[in-house]
Parts: C-alpha cells; sequence; structure tokens
C-alpha cells in the first residue's frame, strides 16, 4: 500500500485526474489535440517517478526525477491553455492546477536535495 504523503501516491492520483479530465474533454467538449498532450505529459510524471525506482544509480535517479518535473511543467502550460481557449472553467483549472503545482514544488526540492548529494560525494 502506498503512503498518502509520498510523490508516487501523489502523482498516480494526479495521473487518474488527467485522465478523467481527458475523457470529459474527448466526450463532452470534443478537444482532442490539447487534450492528448495534456494526457502524455500528466501521467508521464508518475510513470517516470515509478522508472526512479529501480535507477541503477544516484545519476540516474536524478535524471529520472528531472525528467518528471519537466513533464509537470509541460502539464501546467497544457492546464493554462486548455483554461485560456475556454475547454475549462476556472474552478476545473485552479483545482487540477493545485495539485500539479504540489508534485511541482516536491520534484523540485527533490532535484536540489539529489544534486546536493551528488556534490558532496
Amino acid at each position: 500500500m502506498e503512503v498518502k504523503q509520498t510523490a508516487r501516491y501523489k502523482s498516480k492520483h494526479f495521473a487518474i485526474r488527467i485522465v478523467h479530465l481527458y475523457q470529459y474533454l474527448c466526450n463532452e467538449k470534443k478537444e482532442y489535440v490539447l487534450s492528448k498532450q495534456l494526457l502524455r505529459s500528466g501521467t508521464s510524471i508518475g510513470a517516470n517517478l515509478a522508472e526512479s525506482e529501480c535507477a541503477i544509480s544516484r545519476k540516474d535517479f536524478l535524471s529520472k526525477i528531472y525528467i518528471a518535473l519537466k513533464e509537470s511543467n509541460e502539464t501546467l502550460y497544457w492546464l493554462e491553455l486548455l483554461y485560456e481557449t475556454g475547454y475549462i472553467s476556472s474552478i476545473e483549472y485552479h483545482s487540477i492546477k493545485v495539485d500539479c503545482e504540489e508534485l511541482h514544488k516536491i520534484l523540485s526540492a527533490t532535484t536540489k536535495t539529489m544534486q546536493t548529494k551528488l556534490h558532496r560525494e
């Protein structure tokens, strides 16, 4: 069972929200291009965190975390674009944006910690 405070847990539940948002955008709004980009970047965060668990070195781990960080930044971009083009409401946007920003902060802190550890070695 995953601990609710971990980045892995949060990223998986964020990915579930992204999948539901993607389904809504396709089924209700008939939007397929931006939503597909959102689906890819939003689910990639957790996939890269899962991959980092089997990293062969600290550098490999850090690389996977950096990729997840970049994907969270890209996801924020697609969410912003969907909001500003009227595909999602202000309430929908701010709700999921908060979750994405939380993941972004966790990943950013993790990369900084790992960089410090690598420079000490």
